[in-house]
């Protein structure tokens, strides 16, 4: 008793201490992309989309009746996510004892993938929480069949339905899970099962109807063209992966919890082994054919909480010193996961993570590209529109100017994500020019948004869809790790070769390189169109030389048989950049470029960061 009443003690104080941190974070994290685009979905309600079935967006709608800011947006989110320890407390006590069922519910707080649930607008947690009560309506179902059981089951497989396709996984192995139980099978043969089965089968009619009335773009993109469907060794990664978000310890012991629960001689222990065991295995072997592009990583989640209550017999039976690393390894690894979302939030870690790999690129720069488009709206005629290049600046600028409806360019992304069908059927597909016609329009592209060897196909692109491209105004954040390019675009198109905006790099110093006070810098840079008339060296945004332009450089052509930059091929520059005498301090500094065209556009080019010696 003692020791039960020494762990709901614990995970009440965690419970509180984690939701605490987590509205605090969800209140400064900025939004995230997918995020912004279940926004939109929520302002177009219906009962189903291209990328998910509607709760998802029904939930950001909720939300943002008590304020349009993004708290308002997750709060729906992070009421569902503090709701999963509380239901596993009450799975695991009743069927294994109150002391199992209050420690269950604190290893699920200290999960990190569960402990982070419902910081962002995201479906996972909703689809944790069907997981959940269908593991609980199955348990209970496996002693006795009752109207209560059954009802549980019914709310977990619709509730399930409209998450998210990927609930299918949860379906399938719980049902084989129960096929393969006696009991089990005892149990779907009785008649209030089967209606419980049918109202969670019926709750997928509006995802199929979409299908249906789409020519099956939903289902295609989940299932066909995310995926390669050709073996990839990545698979091999997924057992570290895990182990690592999981953390080592708390893996270990879901492990072993498995395998001794599949041994079992209790049906309820051997149904919840089944049923997470077959979840993450399942997603193990997916993983050998699958999408590695996009985050997978929590796929498994609803595989680890059906094995959760079996985890305290197993720490029960390991020694003192073991029990207490795998709970502190656990919040370490807990810790770190919020962690990473606080420092997301710092726009100062975001813009010294600018040159990482792990820059988080999807949570960046939103707010002050809206606050560049206010600021340019307000200087074009009445009645300007904002056309979007790709549906992340469309979803990202409609949340922050309250604006459902931007149009959208096509673009690449909006294929791979899934997310131009919706487009379409919203009426937010634009083609161009031969929509707008000489009505002023504001055009807002995301010039990081696709790999930088098709950067400049992409302009040309645009140039076929709007014209040759003005002068941009350039707004680099972070550096420019995040760049968007806003182009005025007012009356009919100029005529003339497509003109785009300038393209550069430096070769010499390479990233990251250590200069002394003397350096040399050396690269290329042309501005199809046009060309350039000259390129400046900075330093942290300053100036620090003048380049010498138009020497030979060969090549560039081939890699972009579409270039017209009329100086091809003397597109190259160097210059000395002599820091003798500056007040300019060793440590890391920021090389850039400033590019003059012809036609007098001036573009800050994205910096690198370089080590100054002594």
């Amino acid at each position: 008793m003692r020791d039960a009443v020494r762990a709901r003690r614990a995970f009440w104080v965690l419970w509180v201490s984690v939701l605490a941190v987590k509205l605090l974070i969800a209140a400064r994290l900025p939004l995230f992309v997918d995020e912004a685009f279940y926004w939109q979905e929520g302002q177009h309600p219906a009962a189903a989309y291209s990328d998910l079935p509607g709760l998802t967006a029904w939930l950001t709608r909720l939300g943002v009746a008590f304020g349009e800011n993004t708290f308002a947006l997750r709060l729906p989110f992070l009421l569902i996510g503090a709701a999963v320890p509380l239901l596993m407390v009450h799975i695991a006590s009743r069927e294994f004892g109150t002391k199992v069922g209050w420690q269950a519910g604190l290893l699920t707080l200290l999960l990190p993938l569960a402990g982070s649930l419902g910081l962002m607008a995201l479906p996972d947690a909703a689809m944790a929480l069907a997981t959940l009560l269908c593991l609980d309506a199955g348990a209970r179902l496996l002693r006795q069949v009752s109207a209560q059981a059954a009802l549980e089951l019914a709310a977990g497989l619709a509730l399930g339905a409209l998450c998210h396709y990927r609930f299918i996984a949860v379906i399938v192995v719980g049902f084989i899970a129960l096929v393969l139980l006696e009991d089990g099978r005892r149990a779907l043969r009785d008649v209030r099962v089967m209606v419980a089965i049918a109202f969670g089968a019926s709750a997928w009619a509006p995802l199929v109807a979409w299908n249906l009335d789409n020519a099956d773009a939903g289902l295609r993109f989940q299932l066909v063209d995310r995926h390669p469907w050709s073996f990839h060794a990545d698979g091999l990664l997924f057992i570290a992966v895990q182990a690592l978000l999981v953390t080592p310890l708390l893996f270990a012991a879901m492990a072993v919890a498995a395998r001794r629960s599949l041994a079992c001689a209790s049906t309820v222990s051997r149904y919840f082994a089944l049923l997470g065991t077959g979840v993450v295995a399942g997603f193990f072997a997916l993983g050998f054919f699958a999408d590695t592009e996009r985050v997978s990583f929590h796929w498994p989640l609803p595989g680890y909480l059906a094995l959760m209550p079996l985890v305290p017999a197993v720490l029960a039976s390991w020694p003192r010193a073991w029990r207490l690393a795998t709970v502190w390894l656990a919040a370490i690894g807990l810790v770190a996961n919020l962690g990473y979302y606080v420092a997301v939030s710092s726009a100062t870690w975001r813009e010294a993570s600018a040159a990482e790999k792990w820059y988080p690129s999807n949570f960046a720069g939103w707010e002050p590209l809206a606050d560049a488009v206010r600021a340019r709206t307000a200087t074009m005629p009445a009645g300007t529109r904002v056309v979007a290049d790709n549906f992340k600046i469309g979803a990202e600028l409609g949340f922050a100017l309250g604006d459902a409806r931007i149009p959208v360019l096509d673009h690449p992304i909006n294929q791979k994500h899934g997310r131009a069908p919706q487009l379409r059927l919203w009426g937010l597909h634009t083609e161009g020019r031969s929509q707008w016609g000489a009505a002023p329009v504001l055009l807002v592209v995301g010039a990081t948004e696709v790999k930088y060897r098709d950067l400049l196909d992409r302009y040309h692109a645009l140039c076929e869809m709007v014209g040759p491209l003005p002068a941009p105004e350039v707004l680099n954040i972070d550096h420019g790790r995040q760049r968007f390019l806003l182009f005025a675009l007012q009356g009919t198109p100029a005529a003339g070769p497509c003109t785009t905006p300038s393209m550069a790099w430096i070769d010499a110093p390479v990233i990251g390189a250590r200069v002394g006070r003397r350096f040399d810098v050396r690269g290329w840079a042309f501005k199809d169109g046009v060309g350039l008339s000259g390129v400046d060296v900075t330093l942290n945004g300053v100036a620090v030389g003048q380049a010498r332009y138009g020497r030979e450089f060969e090549g560039l052509q081939r890699v972009w048989p579409r270039s017209n930059d009329p100086l091809h091929p003397k597109v190259g520059f160097e210059a000395r950049v002599d820091l003798t005498g500056r007040d300019i301090r060793p440590g890391r500094h920021w090389l850039g470029l400033r590019l003059h065209g012809r036609d007098g556009s001036v573009e800050t080019w994205a910096e690198q960061p370089i080590e100054l010696a002594d």
